[in-house]
């Protein structure tokens, strides 16, 4: 009996041992996405819409808690992906922030000042003012170059320009992989669904238009394009006019995959309205991510991230996201979208 338990105590042993091993001999990284709920700064900009969003606007919006919706913001950036990466996102995309400065301030935050991240940002010609951006932490990702592109989308009834967010395409290499980062927040569902399908259908031809530029160069690109889409994985703009797959078998060549369909499918999401869950901020990545050359970075799972003080405890929206804004007052929330990330692992040399 007794040489029986210590057998059982040497397997336990070596089992642990290998397991350690096996978990040394990879890198793993977080690559994330986060809608931040419009990070606006107090300062009034005449050039925007930016007017509630002030001391003296209609959501009384003032610098103590503009600086504690930063820090609760970095607090969340600083813990995604934590569990498996040990460390908080080396690449993450961000929407709903209206300029640099917020993600300056977002950075310098002690959550994630030690990160050392850098930004990319353009301001777009949106008119609420919100643009999308990538943060990086510069240790582990080399920017090789940058660049916005338009979408430009007419109102069917008025003929005029709806003007929208840019696409934001960031290039660069995670340890030696060149890898390029698409980030978008597609229009709005404001005006119904299906009326306003277009808009989104078009900034889908548009992602699409950008990835195949890639893939023209190199049809073994590693490509990510991730953004707040405002639909879900089984619509139009995302399954038929992006046109990313759900299964990875069926992924060829300058083709992308889309992991949050199966996240989707369990009934994961990302936002909730009207009872309704809905996994509008998605992580899409090309074929390349999902070869078993161990000597690259390579897919290895999604999800959402949505911890227990990122849910709304009681109330009418209990259970939904913990916003940092509703009913006309300051919640001392988050966001109303959590966020997504997807994991890249890598063999050690």
């Amino acid at each position: 009996m007794f040489l029986k338990s210590i057998c059982v105590i040497f397997v336990l042993l070596f089992t642990s041992f290998l397991f350690a091993q096996e978990k040394k001999e990879y890198k793993i990284h977080t690559i994330a996405f986060y809608n931040l709920e419009n990070l606006f700064d107090p300062e009034n900009d005449p050039m925007t819409f930016d007017d509630d969003r002030t001391p003296n606007g209609k959501d009384h919006w003032t610098y103590k808690l503009y600086t504690h919706k930063v820090t609760n913001m970095a607090r969340t950036i600083s813990e995604i992906g934590k569990e498996s990466a040990i460390n908080s996102p080396a690449i993450l995309g961000v929407a709903e922030i209206e300029n640099r400065k917020v993600l300056e301030d977002l950075v310098n935050d002690p959550n994630l000042k030690l990160k050392n991240y850098g930004i990319v940002h353009f301001d777009s010609p949106d008119r609420r003012g919100i643009d999308v951006a990538l943060l990086y932490q510069n240790a582990l990702f080399k920017i090789k170059n940058y660049s916005k592109h338009k979408l430009v989308i007419y109102d069917r009834n008025t003929t005029k320009r709806v003007f929208t967010r840019d696409q934001l395409l960031v290039s660069g290499y995670l340890d030696g992989d060149l890898i390029h980062i698409i980030v978008s927040h597609w229009p709005s569902r404001r005006g119904g669904e299906s009326r306003s399908r277009y808009k989104r259908e078009k900034a889908a031809a548009l992602n699409k238009k950008i990835i195949d530029s890639l893939f023209a160069i190199n049809p073994y690109a590693k490509i990510i394009t991730m953004g707040d889409f405002n639909d879900n994985p089984s619509d139009s703009s995302v399954k038929k006019i992006l046109m990313a797959k759900q299964d990875k078998k069926e992924i060829k060549i300058k083709e992308i995959y889309n992991p949050m369909v199966k996240l989707a499918k369990k009934g994961w999401g990302s936002l909730a309205w009207r009872d309704q869950w809905s996994l509008f901020d998605q992580i899409i990545i090309s074929k390349s991510f999902l070869d078993t050359d161990s000597s690259s970075y390579r897919y290895y799972k999604a999800g959402v991230f949505n911890p227990e003080y990122l849910i709304t405890s009681t109330g009418k929206y209990k259970g939904y996201p913990f916003r940092s804004y509703t009913n006309g007052a300051y919640t001392g929330g988050y966001s109303d979208h959590f966020p997504v990330y997807i994991y890249l692992i890598k063999q050690k040399k």
